[in-house]
């Protein structure tokens, strides 16, 4: 495609998403210093048209893009504007001061639906992709302990344990064990070498030793993938008289873990993905376009997050926006 359509294509992408009305070749010309005659313009539209870029929906309508139209935009948007100041230090100040993983992924969820104006999803990160901090041993009464792990991410994990009487000192020299075994080591790590803790320990803290590593175990190894927190479900209010046909299958969709997932797919880091209408495999959601990143540190991707809304969404700011989220919380659960 030359320059020019390309720059015909584009005003009629901005328009549309901005009007939410079929773009005719008058109001082109008006709007965009197109550089070129209307009889030009209307030539340029018959051949985006005819290549299946732009459709007319109506017989004396103006033009809209189509799914086609709108992945050549996207995938000719170059380089993506990066956030204002202001924008940044708003997304900063919203995640900083949160409590722990749920706190921070809850704000994420409510920020991304806020600045995109679409449903956004959060995927929990993976334990594996952790560090332990710190793994805590309380006494709850004579005959029960309360173990606690912490994670790099954030992650408080607790369950409680029945065990034979104990007393602080014995308690204080086991959690020392844990805690070399453990801290500083991902949570494959840790579980390997929890495994060989179990027959290095002393005869004293063999049998509360072996039901508390038995735990931990089970709590390193535990996997939250699959868990999503999902936000700006209001914004879909905006659809107006698409409501009907789009909307409700569309929320039956979202409800549904699985779809949100493979929705999401699999992205790295600092990498934007789009899919685009009928690029998406679940056939109520093809009116839709997703938006979504991975976030992490700068050597592991945690999991993944993103945003869904109309195909006619605004693409430049959506994906500057996913990126930037994206970017600060990684950062955020890396410094921990």
């Amino acid at each position: 495609m030359d320059d020019r359509k390309l720059e015909v294509l584009r005003a009629i992408v901005t328009d549309f998403v901005s009007s939410q009305e079929p773009v005719g070749s008058r109001s082109l010309v008006e709007r965009h210093d197109l550089g070129v005659s209307p009889a030009t313009v209307r030539n340029d539209m018959a051949a985006l048209e005819e290549e299946g870029y732009i459709t007319q929906p109506h017989t004396s309508a103006g033009r809209i893009p189509t799914d086609k139209g709108y992945r050549l935009f996207v995938d000719r948007l170059g380089s993506l504007k990066p956030l204002s100041a202001a924008e940044q230090r708003a997304i900063q100040t919203f995640l900083s001061g949160a409590l722990d993983l749920d706190d921070i992924l809850l704000r994420t969820v409510r920020l991304l639906a806020q600045v995109t104006q679409q449903v956004a999803i959060v995927e929990y990160p993976t334990l594996s992709h952790s560090v332990v901090r710190h793994v805590e041993i309380v006494s709850m009464s004579p005959s029960r302990l309360l173990l606690i792990l912490i994670t790099s991410t954030g992650r408080i994990e607790q369950r409680a344990l029945e065990i034979p009487e104990h007393d602080e000192e014995t308690l204080a020299e086991l959690r020392a064990h844990l805690n070399a075994a453990t801290v500083g080591n991902t949570s494959p790590q840790a579980a390997v070498r929890l495994s060989k803790l179990s027959s290095t320990l002393p005869p004293s803290l063999q049998m509360i030793g072996q039901a508390a590593i038995a735990t931990l175990l089970e709590m390193v190894s535990s996997e939250a993938s699959g868990r999503m927190v999902v936000g700006g479900m209001p914004n879909l209010t905006r659809y107006g008289s698409e409501f009907e046909t789009t909307v409700k299958p569309m929320l039956e969709a979202l409800e549904e873990q699985v779809v949100l997932l493979k929705l999401l797919g699999e992205a790295s880091a600092d990498q934007v993905t789009v899919r685009i209408g009928q690029e998406n495999p679940y056939k109520e959601l093809q009116s839709t376009s997703v938006v979504a990143s991975g976030y992490g540190s700068q050597v592991d991707t945690f999991a993944t997050l993103g945003v869904i809304g109309p195909t006619r969404m605004d693409y430049p700011s959506t994906m500057a926006s996913v990126r930037a989220v994206a970017r600060y919380v990684g950062r955020f659960l890396s410094e921990g």
